[in-house]
């Protein structure tokens, strides 16, 4: 799974809420789709620019991410490096286009895990929802904070000497 870090999460996060209130959604399209959206809140390029940078080599996400290639300077890689930078993984990208990471499903109420379909609004809303979720919760148990324990009182020199 991803790298848990806060902009990762504010990532899924903005995405999730931009889905919520309506922003065009469409599968099919390259720009549209769920990574397409993702891409969209990290590139801040419009679908219609995503859409035109995969369109460039032949495939969908899944073909776009199997044939990656950091070196080949087509835009659809730029794209795809901007998401590995900031801590994706190929195969989380792959995951969110079908809705099908098992530890994000298993995450997910069992009623509506069973009804998930990757090419539904409110279920793609609920999945990103879900891993920032998971995320979140990996980062806070990474982070230890200091003992509350209030400090010895200051000792007098002459008690330390003595």
């Amino acid at each position: 799974m991803a790298t848990s870090s806060l902009p990762l999460i504010q990532a899924l996060r903005a995405t999730a809420q931009r889905l919520a209130t309506q922003a065009p959604y469409q599968w099919g399209h390259m720009g549209s789709c769920n990574c397409g959206h993702l891409a969209q809140t990290i590139t801040k390029l419009s679908k219609g620019d995503i859409h035109a940078r995969a369109m460039q080599r032949y495939g969908d996400w899944d073909q776009q991410l199997r044939d990656y290639c950091p070196t080949s300077g087509l835009p659809i890689d730029e794209t795809i490096d901007e998401m590995l930078a900031l801590g994706f993984t190929r195969h989380d990208l792959a995951h969110l286009e079908r809705l099908s990471d098992p530890a994000i499903r298993a995450a997910i109420p069992f009623e509506r895990r069973n009804a998930l379909r990757h090419n539904q609004r409110d279920d793609v809303v609920l999945y990103l929802r879900t891993w920032a979720a998971l995320l979140e919760e990996q980062l806070l148990d990474s982070i230890s904070l200091p003992s509350l324990e209030p400090a010895p009182a200051p000792q007098p020199v002459a008690a330390l000497l003595g």
